[in-house]
Order: structure tokens, then C-alpha cells, then sequence
């Protein structure tokens, strides 16, 4: 057996009474520290934080770098200034999705790209695959740590702790060469993956435990709680942020996930374009959207979706929405069904219960 890979801050983590870590994607990771419904409360009403550092980090440098970066993803990389970061894609021929991804402008011919842990490997191959001979890539996935710092007062903790000012970043901006808690060579965005306020904290994985230790105590008196993946997940579902392997695939694109703002389907040529041109033109098939059941009875992922008698597609997401208190769920089905306030089935353990298509994202805040 495969001995399960651990972050910089497992042993910070690994006594903690109430934490419970499971094999994501074949890394030992916190699913909860004190419950799922406490962590999800605290990131929209205070504060939580997450460790990530199992994604991946892929440097990109050189004079083709931005050409290069425009040919393998969706949105406009030429839009991109310095110290700003773009959420974007990367997909197959077909239009399926090889991972979503975000990049990062940290300079005139250098980027940093964030993706998925689970999708380390076959990016990196994808990757290698079109880069031209003078552009130059490197993974530093293993030296860079993640942090999450999530919640309405994340920038209140995060203010007294950094030599860089936080709260005037806009979103999706960046500093670089940030210094908190004697930790140099940060970078921090303002970015997420949970609905709400914060900030995402890059540094070297020797750093990471100086830094939670730090954040933690900082955060103290804000109420501000260590957080997991059951959390993470329930936060990005109700802000109907897209899980790769769920909400995307290589057999899902990014127009039939909702996700057509990130795709600029007149930027330029890129891989994907043109079945993605003829896929916008005829209009996708499929369509992810929001479900609220009716019945009794809470959508899992894969439950099949019926309506007249057939299967017209299947959840992607569902669970009971911690801030709503109701039986929500995300599914990708035929297109001729997805309009608000159609009537469908959701079939739960061999049984068909009543559903109804309602608008999402279920959650926003309010600014």
C-alpha cells in the first residue's frame, strides 16, 4: 500500500482531539477539525482556516510565456496585469476540461499557476505537451504551502499580522514578498473557495507551521476556527464554485458547468475553441443547475434525475445547506429541463422523490 501523502502541517494538526483526516486524492488530510456545521458556521460568520497546501504550484517564465498560456486556457491571459490572478481552464480538443485552474501575473514574462492536487501529474504533462521550446515551466508544488484564511473577519486577523496591506487588495489581486510572523517571501491573494471574504496565503513549506500557529493566535479573539475539507466542500457548494471530478470532467465543458464568462471564445485561437464555438452556436445539451427537493430526502452525487418517465441527468453535488437548512443539490441535466421551477425526480435509495429546478448559487454574501 501507497503510504499517504502529509502537508507541512500535519504533525500542527494530527493531535488534535476532535480532527479526523481522511485519503483525499491520495493525501492525508483533515475532513473536520470540531464538525462540519461549526467550521461552515464560523467561515461565514467569522472566520476559518484551511490548509491547502496539497494543490499544486507550476511556475511559467519567458518571453512566450503569456502566448503560450493564452493557447492552453480559456479566459484572456492578455488582461492580466501585474499582481492581479485570473480564474481560468484548460481544456481537451473536445471541450471537455483537462482541470480549472487559476494564474497568477507576477511579472511582465511571469506567471504561477494553481491547480488541482488530484490533476498535479496529468497538468504538468498537458502542459509540457504544447510549451514551446522558450518558455520555461517548473513545479514547485512540493516546496510551496498553502493556507485558506476565509470569512468576514479575515482581514481584520490577517491586517495586524502582514507588513503589507491586506485590506485595501482588491479581488483576485495579489502582493508578493509579504513578511507575517518572521516568515518572509509570502505571496497572498485575495481569493477563495467558499462564498466569502478572504485570502489565500502561498509560502515555503518550512514556513507553513510558523504561520498557522501565528494566524491562530492572531485570530483568537475573532472566533477564528481551523477548518476542513467537509467544510471547504459544503462552503464552495453553496456558492456553486465547480469541484473538478464533479461539477467539471473531460466529458463536462466549461459552458454545459455554467462557467461561459471564463471561456473568451473570440480571444484568439486555443485548444478547445471550436468545439466549444459550435457547442455555444447549437446551444449545450446539458446545463448544470440549482435543485431544492420537494420529498423528503437529501441529493447525493451521482443520483440519477428523472423527468417523463426518463433519466435526463444526474447530481453532480447535494447535501443539506448548512446556512439554508434545505435539501439543495447541484446536477447537470438535459437542457430542456432546465428552466426555473421545472418539476423533476431525484431517485434516492431506489425511490423517486419530487424536486424542483431553482436558481443558484443557492449562498452570496452580502458586501
Amino acid at each position: 500500500m501507497t503510504a499517504l501523502k502529509r502537508t507541512p502541517l500535519y504533525p500542527l494538526y494530527a493531535g488534535n482531539p476532535g480532527v479526523r483526516c481522511i485519503d483525499f486524492g491520495g493525501w492525508e488530510l483533515p475532513v473536520q477539525f470540531s464538525g462540519i456545521q461549526k467550521e461552515h458556521e464560523a467561515v461565514r460568520e467569522r472566520a476559518g482556516l484551511f490548509d491547502v497546501s496539497h494543490m499544486g504550484e507550476f511556475n511559467v517564465t519567458g518571453a512566450e510565456a503569456e502566448s503560450f498560456l493564452q493557447r492552453v486556457t480559456t479566459n484572456d491571459v492578455s488582461r492580466l496585469e501585474d499582481g492581479q490572478a485570473q480564474y481560468t481552464l484548460m481544456c481537451y480538443p473536445d471541450g471537455g476540461v483537462v482541470d480549472d485552474l487559476l494564474v497568477y501575473k507576477r511579472g511582465r514574462h511571469s506567471y504561477m499557476l494553481v491547480v488541482n492536487a488530484s490533476n498535479i501529474e496529468k497538468d504538468w504533462e498537458w502542459l509540457l505537451q504544447h510549451k514551446p521550446a522558450d518558455v520555461q515551466m517548473e513545479n514547485v508544488s512540493d516546496q510551496t504551502a498553502l493556507l485558506a484564511l476565509q470569512g468576514p473577519a479575515a482581514a481584520e486577523i490577517l491586517s495586524g499580522a502582514v507588513d503589507s496591506d491586506v485590506t485595501s487588495l482588491g479581488p483576485f489581486r495579489f502582493v508578493q514578498h509579504a513578511s507575517l510572523f518572521g516568515a518572509s517571501s509570502a505571496l497572498i491573494s485575495r481569493t477563495g473557495y467558499t462564498g466569502e471574504d478572504g485570502f489565500e496565503i502561498y509560502c515555503r513549506a518550512e514556513d507553513a507551521p510558523l504561520i498557522w500557529q501565528g494566524l491562530m493566535k492572531a485570530g483568537e479573539a475573532h472566533g477564528l476556527v481551523p477548518a476542513g475539507l467537509g467544510a471547504r466542500d459544503t462552503l464552495r457548494f453553496e456558492a456553486k464554485l465547480p469541484l473538478y471530478g464533479q461539477e467539471l470532467s473531460p466529458t463536462i465543458s466549461p459552458l454545459e458547468a455554467g462557467l461561459g464568462f471564463f471561456v473568451k471564445l473570440d480571444k484568439g485561437a486555443f485548444i478547445g475553441q471550436e468545439a466549444l464555438l459550435a457547442q455555444k452556436e447549437q446551444g449545450p445539451s446539458r446545463k448544470l443547475v440549482g435543485l431544492e427537493m420537494v420529498d423528503r430526502g437529501i441529493p447525493r452525487s451521482h443520483y440519477p434525475v428523472f423527468a417523463e418517465s426518463e433519466q435526463i441527468g444526474e447530481v453532480t453535488t447535494g447535501t443539506q445547506s448548512p446556512t439554508l437548512k434545505r435539501n439543495l443539490g447541484l446536477a447537470l441535466i438535459d437542457s430542456r429541463f432546465a428552466q426555473l421551477g421545472t418539476q423533476v425526480e431525484v431517485e434516492i435509495r431506489g425511490k423517486r422523490l419530487k424536486a424542483e429546478v431553482i436558481k443558484a448559487p443557492f449562498y452570496k454574501r452580502t458586501k
